[in-house]
């Protein structure tokens, strides 16, 4: 998803604006916030129960893109146990 978004807003995977239209700036506002350097981010949190699916994404190409403090996670999952 961010991966798209990025590509169709003229942003490379960390978050650098290297578009060629106007257009491409019109409702950045939508999904990212401009942050320092004429860098943008995500608006976006990522949750989960255990740290192991938030370091792939920190270790994928987009890892880069989103802010580390927005990274919300325990420091043990479920185990794959989901009992009612």
């Amino acid at each position: 998803f961010w991966q798209t978004i990025s590509g169709e807003h003229g942003l490379d995977s960390n978050g650098v604006y290297n578009g060629t239209s106007e257009l491409q700036l019109e409702r950045m506002s939508v999904y990212f916030n401009e942050a320092s350097g004429n860098k943008y981010v995500p608006r976006a949190v990522l949750v989960d129960l255990e740290p192991g699916t938030m370091d792939a994404v920190r270790a994928g190409p987009f890892g880069q893109l989103f802010r580390p403090d927005n990274f919300v996670f325990g420091q043990s999952g479920a185990g794959n146990n989901w009992a009612k």
